[in-house]
């Protein structure tokens, strides 16, 4: 196991995958909080036409 995080942090396509896989995880971590954002704005502004209906 050492030898493969070795080989995976000291070879140029290793460096570049843990980067990709890191952009993959924070872009969607970022569009799965973008989305709940807006779904609950959605939801509260159903809610409240609702109640003034």
């Amino acid at each position: 196991m050492s030898n493969a995080i070795k080989d995976l942090l000291s070879s140029d396509v290793g460096i570049m995958s843990v980067a990709v896989i890191t952009a993959i995880i924070v872009m969607g971590s970022y569009i799965a909080w973008f989305v709940r954002k807006h779904v609950r704005e959605e939801e509260a502004a159903q809610a409240a036409k609702q109640r003034r209906n």
